[in-house]
């Protein structure tokens, strides 16, 4: 079919709204519940029946019942079940109805009431899921299909499992489909076009949905082109059979940041000769993303010089809570609209639009809203639209009633059926509880008997959501958003920023002492790590001597910082902050080309450092009004005051985040400050050097010292006139600090003050009750993100036996699906490690894993630069060196524990204490976890880098450092001395007493 007619706009105000309360009424007069006596006793009586009412009517039981049945697949036995159902709905914030009460009525798990117990609710569940889900066997699903077409309804076949975190898994989701599409054209095959079929349409007598993100493991908006071109790859094959098979093909939308790829894949490939004249394909819109009406009206634009129809379904979106919770935590305006009022309005707003194109585009129309769907039809009718261009779409087991209704008013319904097993459905199905028991919920709303003119009122968009997208405030720090790739923008501005730095290697760079840069000697080159014979720069390193001479301007200076106000201070570092935010991107390349960090993580980083500036800044303010004890007669002021010089030791690992916190806390504390940042890394300490010389840090205030660790680092931490050193490197490096600045040197009068942060050997246990697309994902970025080189990365994975095999699998899986390359390509997920040396030293440690434990895979690393693979040992003991040594590579071990108790034991057994992890959706052991697991970070059910200022403070104990936390609430404490000053304010025995005459 070719299309007719160009897009057209919509009439301002067409006269719709009297019609669609006509049939709106009409629908709900259908499917008003008429239950007999009987059918009443039978929902009075079954658990399943009664399970969303509870919910309905509490909501901490609907948080608590949810998360249950969320994990309910990953307990292996009834004794777990029933111990996890008193874990859950036993606590104090859950008011448990009768019926629950009295199934929780055991008081052992593994005992018979227990495993009662136990089998009604998973039962209860399963029975729950074939509500919502169309069958777990392709035999059952078909039944479905069958009762579906008695009803003259039609459908479209969604496969569970939407988690594909490898490639393994994205190439078995295709050929799913490609079976599950044989099978369709063998029990539905294209028939006769009947009367009834005519009056509609002719369509394809099977459908398929399909999600994009399926096709690739690595799909990313921040690699377009290698995405786009895997996946192009497998949706090509997937719609060549259709084509040959005789079967219509939809592909789905999901979370926003998938939006923009999913689109342009879909437009450049349905533009190749091969499928421009193909009619029976289709893409979604979201109603409730606020970007959706634009979207939609490009969309019919391209479908009018595409020159052949497709479908349009548009749905409201089932993903706003993840996408308001990611756009909050990262500080971005969400995509969506806030209120569900706002998302009813636009979707009807989208509906005229599209059937007002009815001639350029299909609609298909998915709402279990009466009046959405009523003012479709309303729409439809007045437009006379062929029924062959409109089909309107419900969810399989939420509106029954209401798609037979649809249908008998002479429209194509289809019915969206998912299929598969329980475990990957889960996801599915909370998401189709949450739907139905959400107090926005129009299907919600009806059960509560709310009055039909508000039912069926015309939906207007509320203020917030007319004016443009703002950042949710939140009451607490606000940190700096990292950049959102997502957006075309962000990608080219980043790329824009590589190419202007690119144009700048190779120059040369000075300490900055006492005001000035000091040109040196000798010079030594920082290398690109992606490719070592690209030099970043050249740096001139200073001698002891010169060191002195830095030393002695900061002694001079000292007096006076000391004394400058803290608000000048406090206004120095937010200038550093600004400044840093208006360098983002050139700062980001310098990252990624001096140190080999992908691009997103050395975001990130940027993002850190200007928080610490803010921060800290912050911090500062509030430390400067000191604390005061007062008593009649008598004050007391609890004051802070500076040390005195300050030595900073900076590491490459992070070169700008951690050289920035530990500088610019000592800065705003009113110490005098040298930076000696890492050889390797220290073209990005000149750029931050930078912005502190530019936000108005006096000269002999901050001084930065290009300098060899081993003799001018070594002859600086024992110089007499420092007074505090704070250091991030190694455990080695950071003894040696610790045991050289206790010494007392002649004519030093202080003890000096060391904060050192020295590394871990990080541990992650994933419980028998872990999700384990969730902890496989966490597992394989917390070890592989910067290829391992973070102090808080993941080395140990410690799991449970009984899923050990399995989740070893998976996770080698995944680790192989992983992109290694340079650190400057978009698709790159892991880079290379810092230098030669380091490269020698992980090789050494994998000889020694290959002694102790089984490879389980080692990914050949690119030949040019110093890269390391990917490596996982198997079948390692906890006491190997491979897992007690700090490896700071791509290398993981992974250990099993017969019990969660033991893989505590294990995690807890090494000289570190700084990140741990733990997966699991078992109560108890979360709980014993906070209290047991000896880190001084521990992060349930996500990653375990990635720590974020004032949120996450980050350090930790045992031979991990020594100090508080940084970003935290304490850290600034360390930089200064605290003072009492009490003054008598007695004369004469008298003084004013406060209330009293």
């Amino acid at each position: 079919m070719v299309v007719q007619g160009t897009p057209t706009t919509p009439t301002a105000a067409p006269a719709y709204e009297t019609t669609t309360q006509t049939i709106a009424k009409e629908l709900l007069a259908k499917t008003q519940e008429r239950q007999g006596w009987l059918g009443q006793i039978r929902d009075r009586i079954q658990l399943h029946d009664q399970l969303l009412g509870f919910a309905m009517a509490n909501p901490g039981l609907r948080v608590q019942l949810f998360r249950l049945i969320d994990c309910l697949p990953a307990l292996s036995d009834k004794t777990e079940i029933a111990r996890h159902m008193d874990d859950y709905l036993g606590q104090d914030i859950v008011e448990l109805p009768a019926p629950l009460k009295a199934l929780l009525n055991f008081t052992q798990p593994d005992s018979v009431p227990g495993h009662l117990a136990a089998t009604t609710f998973s039962a209860t569940v399963a029975t729950l899921a074939k509500k919502y889900i169309a069958g777990e066997t392709i035999d059952q699903v078909f039944k479905s299909l069958k009762h579906l077409e008695k009803q003259n309804l039609t459908f479209t076949l969604d496969l569970l499992g939407e988690a594909v975190v490898t490639e393994t898994e994205a190439e078995d989701y295709l050929n799913r489909y490609l079976l599950l599409m044989e099978q369709l054209a063998t029990r539905f095959p294209t028939q006769p076009v009947s009367p009834e079929r005519s009056r509609r349409g002719h369509l394809p007598n099977a459908q398929v949905s399909v999600k994009l993100t399926a096709f690739y493991s690595q799909f990313d908006p921040l690699d377009p082109i290698g995405t786009q071109t895997k996946v192009s790859e497998r949706v090509r094959k997937l719609l060549r059979k259709a084509g040959e098979l005789g079967i219509a093909v939809h592909f789905d939308m999901e979370q926003y940041v998938y939006k923009d790829l999913t689109l342009a894949i879909l437009k450049d490939v349905l533009m190749e000769d091969e499928f421009r004249q193909r009619s029976d394909i289709g893409m979604t819109q979201q109603a409730y993303l606020r970007d959706s009406y634009q979207d939609l009206k490009e969309i019919i634009q391209w479908v009018a010089e595409r020159g052949t129809p497709l479908t349009v379904r548009l749905v409201k979106g089932a993903y706003w809570d993840q996408e308001m919770i990611k756009a909050i935590q990262h500080g971005w305006a969400p995509p969506v609209y806030r209120h569900k009022v706002s998302t009813d309005a636009n979707f009807e707003r989208m509906t005229q639009l599209l059937l007002e194109n009815h001639q350029v585009v299909y609609a298909a129309i998915g709402s279990h809203n009466v009046r959405s769907q009523a003012h479709a039809m309303a729409i439809a009718d007045a437009l006379q639209i062929p029924k062959r261009c409109i089909e309107l779409q419900v969810l399989y087991g939420m509106a029954d009633k209401l798609a037979v209704a649809l249908a008998k008013r002479d429209y194509r319904v289809r019915v969206y059926c998912p299929y598969g097993k329980l475990i990957p459905g889960m996801a599915y199905l909370i998401r189709r509880l949450l739907e139905n028991t959400a107090n926005t919920s129009f299907l919600r709303q009806r059960l509560d008997a709310t009055p039909t003119e508000d039912l069926l009122a015309k939906p207007t968009f509320a203020d917030v959501d007319v004016q443009p997208a703002d950042p949710v405030p939140v009451e607490q720090f606000a940190n700096a958003p990292d950049t959102d790739y997502a957006q075309r923008l962000a990608r080219q501005t980043a790329q824009q920023a590589l190419t202007q730095v690119r144009n700048q290697l190779g120059q040369t760079h000075w300490s900055w002492v006492n005001g000035q840069y000091l040109p040196t000697e000798i010079l030594v080159p920082s290398v690109n790590p992606s490719n070592p014979v690209e030099i970043v720069g050249q740096i001139g390193l200073l001698d002891t001597n010169q060191a002195d001479m830095a030393v002695a301007a900061a002694k001079a200076a000292v007096t006076s910082w000391r004394h400058t106000p803290a608000a000048e201070r406090i206004a120095c570092l937010h200038r550093a902050g600004e400044l840093m935010a208006a360098r983002r991107a050139e700062l980001v390349a310098w990252i990624v080309l001096e140190v080999g960090k992908p691009l997103r993580e050395a975001d990130a980083e940027v993002s850190e450092a200007i928080d610490f500036c803010h921060y800290y800044a912050d911090e500062m303010e509030r430390l400067e009004q000191g604390k005061a004890v007062d008593l009649p007669g008598e004050t007391n002021r609890y004051r802070y005051f500076p040390r005195g010089i300050a030595l900073v030791i900076s590491p490459w690992n992070f070169p700008l985040a951690i050289a920035t916190g530990m500088t610019v806390a000592a800065l705003v504390t009113g110490n005098c400050t040298l930076l000696k940042p890492a050889e390797n890394s220290a073209i990005i300490a000149a750029k931050l050097a930078e912005i502190l010389i530019a936000a108005g840090f006096p000269p002999g205030v901050f001084q930065l010292l290009f300098a060899k660790g081993s003799t001018v680092g070594a002859h600086l931490v024992q110089h007499p006139d420092i007074h505090l050193i704070a250091f991030t490197g190694s455990r080695e490096v950071g003894c040696r600090i610790y045991a050289d600045a206790a010494q007392l040197k002649p004519g030093q009068h202080h003890l000096k003050r060391v904060i050192a942060e020295m590394g871990g050997k990080n541990a992650i246990i994933v419980d028998s009750s872990a999700d384990l697309d969730q902890a496989v994902q966490g597992v394989v970025q917390s070890a592989f993100g910067y290829s391992g080189q973070k102090c808080s990365a993941c080395s140990r994975v410690i799991v449970l036996e009984t899923i050990y095999e399995t989740f070893v699998q998976r996770l080698v899986e995944a680790t192989h699906s992983l992109n290694v390359g340079a650190a400057d390509y978009p698709d790159t997920k892991v880079g290379p490690v810092i230098d030669a040396a380091s490269q020698q030293r992980i090789q050494e440690f994998i000889e020694i894993g290959k002694k102790e434990g089984s490879l389980a895979l080692s990914i050949e690393p690119p030949n040019t630069g110093y890269f390391i693979g990917p490596t996982i040992f198997t079948q390692v003991s906890a006491n190997a060196q491979i897992a007690q040594q700090e490896i700071f590579g791509p290398v993981v071990a992974v250990i099993s524990a017969k019990t969660f108790a033991a893989a505590l034991a294990i995690a807890n057994n090494t000289d570190y204490a700084l990140t741990g992890g733990l997966y699991s959706r078992t109560p108890a052991h979360i709980e014993q976890a906070q209290s047991t697991f000896e880190v001084g970070n521990l992060y349930i059910n996500r990653g375990i880098t990635g720590a974020i200022v004032a949120r996450q403070p980050f350090g930790g104990f045992k031979l991990s450092g020594v100090g508080s936390k940084a970003g935290g609430a304490d850290y600034l404490l360390q930089f200064m001395e605290p003072r009492v000053v009490t003054e008598n304010i007695q004369r004469q025995g008298f003084a004013p007493i406060d209330g009293f005459d």
